[in-house]
């Protein structure tokens, strides 16, 4: 497969050969989902707690005498039983995030690729480069290429201040690179630009075979 290259200004910049193996048939499915559902997992805070009897502040004291009283025993004003006792079976903090093997991390990300690649969504172009981190010069850009009116991930080769200070204010636009880009983010826009050296690293990621 050879995609297209532009320019930031939308001109022809020649073609880029696809490198790695497109999945064609479903292999890969259950990857990217266990993957996708890991990493929703581990964004979890996970912090939900309840107060115990144990936690909940107050005296120890036995609220009234065990017999005698014709009320019902008590033996604490921490009871789940009261208003303002402690919880039972409540939440306590845990941790959600789920282990996933780096085979399966790589076979979602080469799934997630090939789904996007064969739809059309994926533009590449041959560098972005901005004078200042304005956001203006960005929706420029987003404007030559189509995309005003679409959510969309821009993956470069590297650190890229001005374009990420730049589109941290538009809405529906995320930046990252091909090197640390997850299954979830290539599924999450309508459109993925990548350079073509952004291009070339996740490539690069696909490509080993431990």
């Amino acid at each position: 497969m050879k995609l297209p290259v532009q320019t930031i200004s939308g001109a022809n910049s020649g073609e880029l050969e696809v490198k790695f193996e497109i999945i064609e048939n479903k292999r890969g499915e259950q990857a990217l989902h266990d993957v996708v559902v890991a990493y929703r997992a581990g964004r979890r805070s996970g912090t939900a707690a309840t107060k115990t009897m144990g936690d909940v502040n107050g005296s120890g004291k036995k609220p009234w005498r065990q017999k005698g009283t014709g009320r019902a025993r008590a033996g604490s004003f921490a009871s789940p039983l009261w208003r303002g006792g402690g919880v039972t079976h409540g939440p306590q903090p845990r941790d959600y995030s789920k282990k996933v093997n780096i085979k399966v991390k790589r076979l979602a990300l080469r799934k997630a690729l090939s789904e996007r690649l064969k739809a059309g969504d994926v533009i590449v172009v041959d560098d972005i480069q901005l004078a200042s981190p304005k956001t203006k010069g960005f929706f420029d850009v987003l404007k030559k290429l189509d995309l005003t009116d679409k959510t969309s991930l821009f993956l470069t080769g590297g650190e890229n201040r001005n374009v990420e200070l730049a589109a941290r204010n538009l809405p529906g636009v995320g930046v990252n690179t091909g090197h640390s880009v997850v299954s979830y983010d290539l599924l999450k826009y309508d459109k993925l630009v990548f350079t073509k050296a952004g291009f070339e690293q996740i490539e690069a990621r696909l490509g080993k075979e431990n």
